[in-house]
């Protein structure tokens, strides 16, 4: 489980960074394809992953009367701890939207800290009001029935062509959602800071005028170079 200090360090780094990372780790597949923020301006978020899983609209399943079955995402809602990031799977399904207003109202109260989808919200002027944080791929005004089928929770998904386990760490900004395997958290939350202060140091080195050949990536005077500085830097 994630903890506290290690969610704050994650909010400090880029989704970017984060990639870069995990690609050094060879782990490739980790941007999810599709969500991008639904406000501007909304503050990178990290946390563990709970997911839904959506499916084809199936005529018998998508009913209105399915939304008071235990299997719904009522239910799945009431199931979502404090301090979650809700990952869904609409299989980029962009037809019908499958949460409004309402529902995140609810996912707010009980303390969710964003939902990330591959599918499309409905109610758009409502989601803003109600001011959850979403990444999603769009706006859609039928619901969800109209074209998926609810089926379960807390099971492996895939988001934006991205596999999702219960207990991996999300993090979503500007430019996306990256997961990270629960099994790297560590590595990312050490590797990160350093990652972008050395990224950091290197732009100023083109600011100043560097070339490019030999500083990034850096060669082995580039990296003395930077041990110098971050010695002075203390």
């Amino acid at each position: 489980m994630a903890t506290a200090d290690q969610l704050g360090i994650l909010r400090e780094l880029t989704t970017a960074t984060i990639t870069t990372i995990l690609l050094k780790k060879g782990i490739r597949n980790t941007w999810m394809r599709g969500p991008m923020p639904f406000a501007d301006g909304q503050e990178r978020v990290a946390g563990e992953a709970f997911t839904l899983r959506f499916v084809p609209m199936r005529e018998d399943l998508a009913t209105p009367e399915s939304w008071t079955s235990p299997i719904s995402t009522r239910h799945a809602i009431e199931d979502m701890p404090e301090g979650a990031i809700t990952v869904v799977d609409a299989m980029g399904f962009t037809d019908a939207g499958i949460f409004g207003d309402i529902l995140l109202a609810r996912m707010k109260k009980r303390g969710v800290q964003a939902l990330i989808t591959d599918g499309v919200m409905r109610d758009a002027a409502g989601v803003l009001d109600v001011g959850l944080p979403v990444w999603c791929s769009g706006i859609a005004a039928p619901p969800s029935i109209a074209g998926l089928t609810f089926v379960g929770w807390q099971e492996t998904i895939a988001c934006g062509g991205v596999a999702v386990i219960p207990g991996d760490v999300v993090v979503a900004d500007g430019d996306g959602a990256v997961v990270i395997p629960a099994a790297l958290l560590d590595d990312v939350v050490k590797l990160g800071p350093e990652q972008e202060q050395l990224e950091g140091w290197l732009v100023s080195e083109v600011e100043g005028g560097a070339k490019l050949p030999g500083l990034y990536p850096p060669n082995d005077e580039t990296k003395a170079r930077y041990a110098a500085w971050c010695k002075q830097k203390g």
